[in-house]
């Protein structure tokens, strides 16, 4: 089976850093940097979705299930927030159910 680009990159960088191997305690700090973020891609579909549902002004409740069911994951608050500022860049409205740090 043949990897990805980026998952091919991915591994290359681990051997480079990592000849002999990742060491037990570096693996949490590893799969921090490796976690799942949304693409600028995704981003828009997110936005479209809600745009093309005339869910706006968008909640945050909105953009996690969407995220979710684009992702098979749950949302990271990173990318809830990403799309919430490209809702707002783009003048559309964002609902009263961000975190109080989102205001």
């Amino acid at each position: 089976m043949a990897w990805s680009d980026l998952l091919a990159r991915i591994v290359d960088w681990l051997r480079a850093g990592y000849p002999q191997g990742v060491p037990e305690t570096d693996y949490v700090p590893l799969f921090a940097l490796l976690s799942r973020r949304l693409s600028e891609d995704e981003v828009r579909e997110v936005v479209s979705a809600l745009v093309q549902r005339g869910a706006l002004p968008a909640d945050k409740v909105d953009v996690g299930v969407l995220i979710t069911k684009l992702t098979d994951e749950m949302p990271l608050e990173t990318d809830v927030e990403r799309v919430r500022t490209h809702l707002q860049k783009g003048g559309w409205p964002v609902g009263d159910g961000w975190s109080e740090s989102s205001n």
